[in-house]
């Protein structure tokens, strides 16, 4: 990673600095309730590290979306609770994260503190990086730390904008994240390979065509990959389509012909007649008009495992089948054992494939599992993320 990073900071540049921190705390809530705590432990290292260089640690972090109002479900209040049970010192939370009120809290900070400001998504110019939210952001810091790799896809005033009037660095979690999908997208160990899943292929088209040359085995599995064998003319019955994909889907299939990568899609599926957890399932080659796919059936799961027997780099982003219903989640939990106990060096993208990796209980045996849904996808697509770019280069 070419980019600045706060390990290049000695403890006495940040000692006493207003350290102003963009976090991912934009966790799974029922009511007031964290369900999963994951992003927040994931950037105690970095709140940790500058806590012990003795610097103003001022956080900040989106929460839902709140469509630019103040809104109770959203606001932090909770996660501050909970930051300060793990990192063992108080968080004091305020109510904005701009204006007078705030500035005077900032202002009788002592070295080591630290502050949670209220959700940035409250005002709508959070989104829109206006330039003068930026600009208040900004003054309540000396210096600005992106931890947020979740949200670094996004070009909004608290993961760019800030560092249009502060010297920017990488957090330990970001710099973890970057440098680890480098390793598996620039230079990776072969053979390698991708399983993209998920429910639409208008969401990873890019990611697809992208991966194409790049890795050897190419995997496809989820509601998405029925526009694809659509595109093959098999009937997938009331399956999940994208009907106005199909010919971008055939002309992605021919591209594929002409590569050097492997297409695995699902050769066997599990059907249903109604979307219903206890319908009766059919395991089938071939999916009647009136049936619904829901999942892989083992002649696609048993190929899948085969081709991780001889893999050196595994990249996963997105579920196999509806996994959120225990009966139709059978394939993506076997493959993600199958991740688990493999000799490769594995990546799970974030969102429902980091939901599926907790869900099957393998966290632990995952080389790196992603803080970043949209974020990881848009890096395996290849492009910039906004909240990365705009770092300091060493």
């Amino acid at each position: 990673m070419n980019k600045a990073s706060i390990k290049s900071l000695k403890p006495e540049q940040l000692n006493g600095k207003q350290t102003l921190v963009r976090v991912d705390f934009n966790v799974p809530m029922d009511g007031t309730r964290i369900t999963d705590d994951s992003r927040i432990k994931a950037s105690l290292e970095t709140i940790q590290f500058l806590k012990n260089s003795g610097a103003k640690v001022i956080l900040m972090s989106h929460l839902g979306r709140p469509k630019a109002e103040s809104k109770d479900q959203f606001k932090l209040d909770p996660i501050a609770t909970r930051l300060s049970q793990l990192i063992g010192s108080p968080v004091t939370k305020v109510n904005d994260c701009i204006g007078p009120e705030v500035q005077q809290i900032v202002d009788k900070m002592h070295n080591g503190d630290i502050v949670l400001l209220e959700n940035t998504r409250f005002y709508k110019q959070e989104t829109q990086n206006d330039p003068q939210l930026s600009k208040s952001l900004a003054d309540l810091g000396s210096i600005f730390v992106n931890d947020a790799f979740g949200a670094a896809h996004r070009a909004h005033s608290s993961t760019a904008g800030v560092a249009d009037y502060l010297p920017a660095y990488a957090g330990f979690l970001l710099e973890k994240e970057i440098n680890t999908l480098d390793r598996v997208v620039t230079s990776p160990q072969h053979p390698v390979v991708a399983i993209i899943g998920g429910a639409k292929i208008s969401s990873k088209f890019a990611v697809l065509k992208n991966l194409l040359g790049k890795v050897d085995t190419l995997v496809i599995g989820g509601g998405m990959c029925y526009t694809l064998l659509k595109a093959q003319g098999q009937e997938i019955g009331k399956s999940l389509c994208e009907d106005n994909l199909v010919e971008d889907a055939k002309s992605f299939l021919q591209s594929a012909k002409n590569s050097s990568t492997t297409i695995i899609l699902p050769i066997d599926h599990v059907c249903v007649q109604e979307f219903k957890a206890d319908a009766t399932q059919r395991i089938a080659e071939t999916i009647s008009a009136a049936e619904i796919a829901v999942d892989i059936g083992p002649k696609t799961i048993d190929l899948i495992k085969h081709s991780l027997t001889t893999a050196n780099t595994v990249i996963w982003n997105g579920p196999l089948g509806v996994f959120e219903i225990d009966a139709f989640a059978k394939g993506t939990m076997d493959i993600a054992h199958a991740l688990a106990n493999s000799k490769a060096f594995t990546v799970v993208g974030g969102g429902d494939s980091g939901a599926a990796i907790a869900k099957a209980g393998v966290e632990h045996l995952i080389s790196h599992v992603s803080t970043g849904g949209g974020a990881t996808l848009e890096y395996l697509e290849g492009k910039e993320l906004p909240g990365i770019t705009i770092l300091e280069d060493n």
